[in-house]
C-alpha cells in the first residue's frame, strides 16, 4: 500500500505541482522500500514459514528469526522516510548498507536450518539459490557506492552495476524465491518428475548469463553474446515444458482453487511468459538499444515483473495458503488491483512505443495517474478489509 501510495505521488507530481517533495528522492524511496519492505520483507516471513511448515519434529528455534525481521523492518521504514527527505544521504546510505548485511544474515540461519529438514522437498534448492543471488545482487550496489565515495562515476559502469543489482534482485531472489514456494505449495518431491530438477540447473545457469541482457548496449565480444542469446532461448524452451508439467501434473489442485485465484495464476502465468519473450526479443541488438534507450519501455518491464508477477504472485500465495482471511471485499479489491496492473503495463507499452517514433499521446501522464490511483486505491481497500486469521 505504501509502495503504491509513493508511486501515486510520482505521478502526481508530473502533473501538478508539488515543491514539498523531489521527485528523485521519492524514487529512491519507492523502489528501496519496493525491495525490502515489500519484496523481501514477505519473502523472509514465507521462507520461516516454510521452515516452521516442514520441521516436523520441532528441531528449528524460529524466535531467532523475529530479530532478523524487525531489522529488516526498521531498515526498510527508516529508508522509506530517509530518502524522502535527503535522497542519498549519511541516514539512507546506513540503513541501506545495514539492510543487505541483514539479508546476509538471514541467508546464513536460513541456509543452516535447511539441514534440518528431510531434502525431500524441491523447494530447499530453489530457496537456497535465490539466497545466494540475493547476495551476490549486493555487489553492484557496493559498486555505486565505490563509485560515488571515489566521485569516479562512469556512466556505462554505473548503469551496469544498476543492471547487475536489479537483475539479480528480480531474476534471481524473487523469481527463485516465488518458484519454490509454488513448487511447495504444489507438493513436488525429489520424485517428482524429472523437468523439476532439469529445469532448476538450466534456469539457475541462465539467469548468470541472463545478465548481460541487461547489458547488450555495451560492446560485447560476440561469446558473450552468443551466450547470452543462448541462456535467452533456453529460458523460454524451460519456461513452456515447465508450466506445462505443472498444469498437467496439478490439475486437481487448480481446479479445487477459488475463482479469483484461478484468475490470478492464469494472469501470472501469461504475465511471466511474456517477460521472458521479451527477454528473448532483446537478443536482437536493434530491439535492445531502442529498448534500454526509452524510459517508458524500461519502467513498462520492471513493473510487469515486480507488479504483475511477483507481487500478485505473493498476494495469490498468501490467500491461497489461508495466511489472511479472504472476504468478498478483499476479493473485490484483488481483482481491481489486478485490473490496475493490466492497465499501467497497457499504457506503459503504448507510451514506450509511441516514444520510439517521438510521437506525443494526448493525455497519457493524466490516464497514467488515473491508473496510480486505481492501484492504490484497490490495494488501499484490500488491506483495510483484511484480517488475520
Amino acid at each position: 500500500m505504501l509502495v503504491a501510495l509513493l508511486g501515486l505521488l510520482m505521478r502526481y507530481k508530473i502533473l501538478f505541482e508539488f515543491p514539498l517533495l523531489d521527485q528523485k528522492s521519492l524514487q529512491h524511496s519507492h523502489s528501496h522500500f519496493a525491495f525490502a519492505g515489500w519484496v523481501t520483507h514477505t519473502l523472509m516471513t514465507l521462507l520461516i514459514a516454510f521452515l516452521q511448515k516442514h520441521d516436523t519434529l520441532h528441531k528449528i528455534a524460529l524466535k531467532k528469526y523475529n530479530l532478523i525481521l524487525i531489522g529488516n523492518l526498521i531498515c526498510s521504514y527508516v529508508m522509506l522516510i530517509s530518502f524522502i527527505i535527503q535522497g542519498y544521504g549519511a541516514i539512507s546510505i546506513t540503513f541501506s548498507t545495514l539492510s543487505i548485511f541483514i539479508s546476509y544474515w538471514f541467508t546464513y540461519v536460513f541456509f543452516k536450518d535447511c539441514k534440518q529438514l528431510e531434502k525431500s522437498s524441491v523447494a530447499i534448492k530453489w530457496f537456497k539459490a535465490a539466497l545466494f543471488f540475493n547476495v551476490i545482487s549486493s555487489l553492484g550496489t557496493f559498486a555505486l557506492a565505490y563509485m560515488m565515495a571515489t566521485k569516479n562515476i562512469h556512466q556505462n559502469e554505473y548503469l551496469a552495476s544498476i543492471y547487475y543489482y536489479l537483475h539479480f534482485q528480480y531474476n534471481g531472489w524473487f523469481f527463485f524465491a516465488c518458484m519454490g514456494l509454488l513448487l511447495d505449495f504444489l507438493k513436488v518431491t525429489n520424485s517428482s518428475n524429472r523437468i523439476y530438477s532439469q529445469s532448476f540447473i538450466l534456469l539457475f545457469w541462465s539467469c548468470i548469463a541472463g545478465y548481460f541482457l541487461s547489458t547488450l548496449w555495451l560492446d560485447l565480444p560476440l561469446w558473450i553474446y552468443s551466450i547470452t542469446a543462448i541462456s535467452a532461448v533456453v529460458q523460454v524452451i524451460v519456461w513452456y515444458l515447465l508450466l506445462k508439467t505443472i498444469v498437467k501434473e496439478n490439475k486437481t489442485i487448480f481446479v479445487n482453487l477459488p475463482e479469483y485465484l484461478k484468475y490470478l495464476i492464469v494472469f501470472i502465468s501469461l504475465a511471466l511468459s511474456v517477460k521472458f519473450l521479451l527477454q528473448l526479443g532483446s537478443t536482437v541488438p536493434a530491439i535492445s538499444e531502442l529498448a534500454f534507450g526509452f524510459r517508458p519501455i524500461v519502467i513498462a518491464y520492471l513493473h510487469l515483473i515486480l507488479l504483475a508477477i511477483i507481487s500478485l504472485f505473493l498476494l495469490f500465495y498468501v490467500y491461497a495458503n489461508d495466511f489472511v482471511a479472504i472476504n468478498k471485499k478483499t476479493i473485490l479489491g484483488l481483482i481491481l488491483f489486478s485490473l490496475g496492473v493490466i492497465f499501467n503495463e497497457v499504457v506503459l507499452g503504448i507510451q514506450g512505443v509511441a516514444s520510439l517514433s517521438y510521437t506525443l499521446i494526448p493525455f497519457i501522464n493524466e490516464s497514467l495517474f488515473g491508473i496510480a490511483i486505481l492501484l492504490y486505491a484497490s490495494i488501499l481497500w484490500t488491506t483495510f478489509y483484511s484480517k488475520k486469521r
